[in-house]
């Protein structure tokens, strides 16, 4: 009997032994019972944002004379060097002038002898006149007198307008530049026989300083900005529409230019208008003919909703969605509608406002109602690498 109590006392403690470790255990279970998990976020703001498209386009010359001559001879000189700056005025061809100079002293002399004829007729004219009116001549003598003496007048007058003709004719022998800029190279050499208006140019002068871009833009694009600025979310800033470039190789182009004007007609193999830009050019970097991207002001959006390429995906279908936690700590999901990107941010239209707490980390933790800690989003960069401290190191074991 003994042996039994001292069984059964001993049976007793075990089974309080285990009672009590089972209750500490689940103390220690209950104090470290997971939290909601922690997720990072960026509240959304407003701000005011340029807006840019990029454009193509090739560059033209501000101003384009052809040289052709006005008058046909023989080429005796051709003093520019192709490829130079050439100013307006400077001789660029010289025509033989010789026949020029002869049909001018033609016409001179011709001038002469009809101006010599008239003095003679007009005394004979007015003794005429006088003679008529006491009738010692007929009327017709007098009225024959007058006409000989409108007859040398007329006389006078053609032989000035030939005159004329031929010094225009002698002015056109030396071919002069009609405007500023950089000549290209000459169709003729010295000796050639040239025609006057003959439809091949004699060389191409281009001015190219400024220099204009001429770019295309689809119509579709063009109506949404109107509708943009009739609603007021976009508006003209300063008023102004400065435009940069990218060159060919990718390169910026470090001077800036101005919208000069949009075509009033729409293209209808492209459906697309024409914009004209006007750049400063003095190291003659653009050249005529070169492709370049134009990255045009459309205008400044002033209460623009800017969200982090981080925080927004895409479902199945394609349409951009963000999670974002509520003033109540849950998730939610947004449909999206997104413009366009901006450095590292997506331009919203619509499903985000100001104040929304997108979330950009611990995505992979979240769903739909789910409660959530939220905690502001630590960007972590180079600076703050070298600014950490070192970790500290490991105890030895």
């Amino acid at each position: 009997m003994e042996k039994r109590s001292h069984l059964v006392s001993g049976i007793v403690l075990v089974a309080a032994a285990a009672l009590l470790a089972a209750g500490c255990g689940g103390e220690r279970q209950t104090a470290h019972a997971p939290g909601p998990p922690e997720v990072s976020t960026v509240t959304l703001a407003t701000e005011p944002v340029t807006l840019t498209t990029e454009l193509p386009g090739r560059t033209a010359p501000y101003l384009v004379a052809e040289i052709r001559p006005q008058v046909s001879g023989i080429i005796t000189r051709r003093p520019f060097t192709e490829g130079a700056d050439v100013k307006a005025g400077d001789l660029l061809y010289q025509i033989d002038p010789a026949p020029f100079q002869a049909a001018y002293d033609q016409a001179a002399a011709a001038l002469e002898v009809a101006q010599a004829k008239v003095p003679a007729l007009r005394s004979r004219a007015q003794r005429f006149e006088e003679l008529a009116d006491i009738e010692a001549v007929g009327k017709q003598d007098a009225e024959d007198a007058e006409s000989a003496l409108r007859q040398a007048e007329a006389a006078v007058t053609a032989a000035k307008a030939a005159l004329e003709s031929a010094r225009v004719n002698l002015s056109f022998t030396p071919i002069k530049a009609p405007i500023s800029g950089r000549i290209g190279r000459s169709a003729v050499t010295m000796g050639a026989l040239v025609t006057a208006y003959q439809p091949t140019s004699l060389a191409v002068i281009q001015k190219l300083d400024p220099i204009y871009v001429d770019v295309t833009q689809a119509t579709s694009d063009l109506l949404r900005l109107k509708r943009a600025a009739g609603t007021g979310r976009i508006t003209d800033g300063d008023g102004s529409r400065s435009v940069s470039l990218i060159l060919e190789d990718g390169t910026p182009y470090p001077l800036e230019g101005k919208l000069q004007f949009r075509d009033v007609s729409v293209d209808p193999s492209t459906g697309s208008v024409t914009l004209r830009m006007v750049f400063p050019n003095p190291d003659h970097v653009l050249l005529p003919g070169m492709f370049v991207r134009a990255v045009v002001e459309e205008g400044v959006m002033q209460n623009a909703v800017l969200a982090p390429q981080q925080g927004v995906s895409h479902d199945v279908r394609g349409d951009a969605v963000a999670w974002v936690v509520g003033p109540d700590g849950k998730v939610e999901q947004r449909h999206l509608e997104v413009d366009r990107a901006i450095g590292d941010r997506w331009l919203v239209t619509s499903g985000l406002a100001a104040g929304d707490q997108v979330i950009v980390e611990g995505l992979q933790n979240v769903r739909p109602g789910m409660t959530v800690k939220a905690v502001p989003f630590q960007e972590s960069g180079a600076d703050q690498g070298s600014a950490r401290p070192p970790a500290p190191a490991a105890p030895a074991s």
